[in-house]
């Protein structure tokens, strides 16, 4: 009977937590802030941002999805658009140590550099924490925030699941069109899609 109690409380517990560790952020609300380490092991908030749009990109370069977008040149050239046009874009890395895509800071600096990323900086999240909080699934995963820190969009970075790279000719990118349409001062027309990719590789 003690047991049966014992293991009924444990139950009730786990259904408590499990939210708190698969936290995810609801398209038009405010998304959360956050402070993470980027390669030079400066501080970066969310908060610190207040009055500019924001990309958030989950990133690990040995995914295949995510791949095909930087090996075709075609996610540098929306982190250069965009950064020009005075966009925040964070790239997040949340694979946890002896996972795949799990690298120290030194280690991304040269991905940095071989890669031509382009990104306003790449942050650290080994321990999946920002991850958790907004319920990243994939690489990529994408999120664009307001410059009144409201999440308007947020899943894949096209419409098309693969890894081919020919396939980026074709697609309709959902994070371009969605900054596009904003920037314009119009509704954003696609603000929630499924995201694809490799799983993040959390703890």
């Amino acid at each position: 009977m003690k047991k049966s109690i014992f293991f009924a409380g444990m139950a009730a517990l786990m259904l408590v937590l499990t939210p708190a560790l698969h936290a995810e952020v609801s398209t038009g609300e405010r998304a959360p802030d956050f402070s993470l380490p980027d390669l030079d092991g400066k501080t970066q908030s969310l908060v610190a941002q207040q009055g500019k749009y924001v990309v958030l990109e989950w990133i690990n370069p040995d995914c295949p999805f995510v791949k095909k977008h930087y090996d075709t040149g075609n996610m540098q050239d929306l982190q250069s658009e965009f950064t020009e046009r005075g966009v925040i874009w964070f790239s997040i890395a949340s694979s946890a140590p002896g996972k795949q895509g799990n690298y120290s800071a030194q280690e991304w600096r040269q991905i940095v550099t071989d890669q031509g990323i382009a990104s306003t900086d790449v942050l650290l999240d080994p321990k999946g924490m920002v991850g958790h909080l907004y319920g990243a699934q994939t690489t990529p995963h994408m999120f664009v925030i307001d410059p009144d820190g409201m999440v308007i969009y947020q899943g894949a970075i096209d419409d098309t699941p693969s890894t081919e790279a020919a396939d980026v000719e074709t697609a309709t990118n959902y994070v371009s069109q969605a900054l596009e349409e904003v920037m314009d001062g119009e509704p954003v027309s696609v603000p929630s899609t499924k995201s694809y990719g490799c799983s993040v590789k959390y703890e």
